[in-house]
């Protein structure tokens, strides 16, 4: 087994071979386990990481969001095979890109409609869109005619943006194939369509103030802007330069600022607490936040074979995916040491949790770096987390 000594060697190893800086926490069933602090918020001033430190979240933001989804689920605010259609009626008559024999393409209208088991498990077909870089890639071409006006614009609304992809045809016939993608923004219309209030609010109602998670948020406040650790940018010879501001801007208060659902930041130990209330069943400091059955159903694996393939790649080896979350379904596929069951995801700025059920952990990593180099950092701090559990 590991111990603490372990992970300090080896998330010190990081920095010392050009990371800029790195925080860790592992906890079981309330008790932590180990919780390290390593490297600079800030490499000009020497700034060190500590437990205030806030990291951009990027993709790790969609475990709130699909955790508070699965909350309205259970509370029967909407069926999984509603239509998302009604929430967003320009989605009652989508197409879908068909590839003929003869090698021409057409967008033809969909068999059935997408639905929001669709939007929760990535199976809508909507690629991810956020330039106006050429592409071959028919749907994505799409999408980019669409989305340039808002662009042009300089900001936009969530439901603007739902409204203009809708135009766009799907790369496939909706929950046929795995794709990630805008689905996700599709979800956070839908919780804005369900509560009627943005989206920011009612994370803050059902998840941020019950975890207590007061530095975690989409726009920016108080000192957040200081706490904030730099992005950088790594070269070949691993010198550091910073990292561009375009995503940091989206966290800027005010309309002029808004493209679609500004994505999180968060701490080590703001994000702990989510984490460990979903290992823990949906129990967080004796109080139930949400049903341990729903945490189940949003962890398990539903993809069939050919969506399995869709999803396959030497990062997620050994893991399938449910509703927002990669789950683990084959440790030997993936060399992984964690249980049958757990589940979380990652960010594109080097983020990661997971929560494991069967032992009440849960496991958060960060850093901000782009690239990232998860395929680097994220396997080897992994399986030394697991190894602390006895």
């Amino acid at each position: 087994m590991s111990n603490a000594k372990d992970l300090d060697r080896l998330l010190q190893g990081f920095v010392d071979g050009g990371l800029p800086g790195c925080a860790m926490k592992v906890v079981q069933r309330g008790n932590t386990l180990y919780e390290g602090y390593f490297g600079y918020a800030d490499v000009d001033t020497k700034k060190p990481i500590d437990e205030r430190s806030v990291f951009r979240q990027a993709s790790l933001s969609k475990i709130p969001m699909y955790t508070v989804m699965m909350m309205l689920y259970e509370q029967g605010k909407f069926l999984l095979n509603d239509p998302v259609s009604r929430f967003f009626p320009e989605w009652a008559s989508v197409k879908k890109i068909v590839r003929r024999t003869n090698g021409s393409i057409e967008a033809v209208p969909t068999d059935g409609p997408v639905t929001v088991r669709d939007a929760l498990s990535m199976k809508c077909g909507l690629p991810y869109c956020n330039s106006d870089e050429p592409t071959e890639d028919p749907t994505l071409r799409a999408m980019q005619e669409c989305m340039r006006p808002l662009w042009e614009r300089g900001h936009y609304t969530l439901r603007e943006q739902i409204a203009a992809i809708a135009q766009a045809p799907l790369a496939f016939e909706p929950g046929t194939h795995w794709l990630y993608g805008f689905s996700s923004e599709l979800a956070a219309g839908i919780i804005e369509a369900v509560c009627d209030k943005p989206i920011d609010d009612v994370l803050l109602e059902y998840l941020f103030r019950p975890l207590g998670m007061d530095d975690t948020r989409s726009r920016f406040f108080g000192d957040i802007p200081e706490r904030l650790v730099k992005l950088y940018t790594p070269s070949d010879d691993n010198t550091l330069s910073p990292g561009p501001d375009f995503f940091d801007r989206k966290h800027l208060p005010g309309p002029e600022h808004e493209a679609g659902w500004g994505r999180l930041f968060s701490t080590v130990n703001d994000y702990s607490s989510l984490m460990q209330m979903l290992a823990c069943g949906g129990v967080h400091d004796g109080v139930r936040i949400m049903g341990r059955k729903t945490i189940d159903l949003m962890r398990a694996n539903g993809l069939n074979a050919l969506q399995q393939e869709d999803f396959n790649d030497p990062y997620n080896a050994g893991y399938g995916y449910g509703y927002g979350v990669r789950t683990l379904i084959d440790n030997a596929a993936g060399n992984l040491n964690g249980s049958p069951g757990a589940f979380g995801w990652t960010g594109g700025f080097g983020t990661w949790a997971e929560a494991d059920p069967q032992e009440g952990l849960s496991i958060v990593y960060m850093h901000n770096l782009l690239p990232n180099r998860e395929r680097y950092y994220h396997p080897r701090m992994r399986t030394a987390a697991y190894g602390l559990v006895q």
